[in-house]
């Protein structure tokens, strides 16, 4: 089924030993979402999710960071590593949740609770990261939230889905933006009941970007990583997947006696998919498309995001 399923061509195959010639030319590391086509996860130097692609670009000794990710991911890795040049693929490639909330309305939706503590989960742009007390990801989330004191109301954006998740798990007075992710966001009860159905021995593994009521019927609930982790190491066999399509890959890859089933085939993020491997190469042949943050602002949005790294690790 993998095989059939994920066929690398004669030109892919041209193109990533073209890609691994030029990266060590260049002394480049790339890292690579989940959510990418699978002949790009195949050419990354280290593939995860964001929490985990940000860490690893800080770790790399490497003087040229590829990011095949959306533009915010490229936005993260430059503010905690200015010193590296920072080279984005596609920079049309564009997180559509990070784009519903601007540093203006940040202002204006901090003044209306000027006592609450304000976490900013990392789909957002360099600008509200400067505006907020930390950040966090869908793996470190609840974390993050664990460790503001219990009497601090706490504004979570830009996710809506993510900050009620958090609400209901913490108990916590959360106010969330009222974004949203169109890919989770879409996935409908009526398609995970049909997909249920069809398979009713199978697992459904959930990322808390889906609505309440599709979270709600979870059997777990994780970031892109934790899917992962669950299924590869469960001794279920059969698991429906509440996140975008592109974890199928190393999941099968890595466990071709199980089944993988796609809660919904709207789970596509078009802009992640926008990367292909010719735009990589022509990434590394040209240094092109180079990400930088102001450094006013990078130095402020380095505050909430070193505050999550500690906070995570402690």
């Amino acid at each position: 089924m993998f095989n059939d399923l994920y066929q690398l061509t004669d030109k892919d195959i041209v193109l990533q030993k073209e890609i691994k010639h030029l990266k060590e030319k260049n002394n480049a590391y790339i890292i690579v979402h989940l959510y990418q086509r699978p002949e790009i996860q195949e050419v990354a130097d280290f593939i995860g999710d964001s929490y985990q692609m940000a860490l690893k670009a800080k770790e790399s000794d490497a003087q040229i960071i590829i990011v095949a990710g959306v533009t915010f991911m490229a936005e993260t890795v430059f503010i905690l590593c200015p010193d590296k040049k920072v080279l984005i693929p596609e920079p049309l490639a564009t997180c559509p949740m990070a784009e519903m909330l601007t540093a203006k309305q940040l202002i204006e939706f901090k003044a209306k609770y000027p006592n609450a503590v304000v976490v900013a989960y990392v789909n957002t742009s360099a600008e509200v990261k400067a505006l907020v007390d930390v950040c966090c990801t869908s793996s470190n989330a609840t974390k993050i939230i664990n460790q503001i004191p219990q009497d601090k109301e706490i504004l979570f954006v830009p996710d809506k889905n993510l900050g009620s998740y958090l609400q209901t798990i913490s108990g916590r007075n959360i106010i969330s933006w009222q974004g949203y992710c169109p890919t989770h966001n879409h996935v409908s009860v009526d398609e995970v009941n049909a997909i249920k159905d069809k398979h009713p021995q199978a697992k459904l593994l959930v990322h808390p970007e889906c609505i309440k009521e599709v979270v709600d019927q979870a059997d777990f609930i994780g970031s892109t990583s934790a899917i992962i982790n669950y299924a590869l190491n469960s001794e279920e066999s059969d698991f429906i997947i509440g996140t975008e399509h592109g974890v199928l890959y190393p999941m099968m890859k890595n466990r071709n006696d199980k089944n993988f089933y796609l809660a919904s085939e709207k789970l596509i993020c078009p802009t992640m998919k926008s990367i292909t491997l010719e735009k990589i190469i022509y990434c590394l042949e040209n240094h092109n498309n180079q990400v930088t943050v102001e450094e006013n602002i990078r130095k402020d949005a380095a505050k909430s995001l070193n505050q999550m790294i500690e906070w995570t690790q402690s």
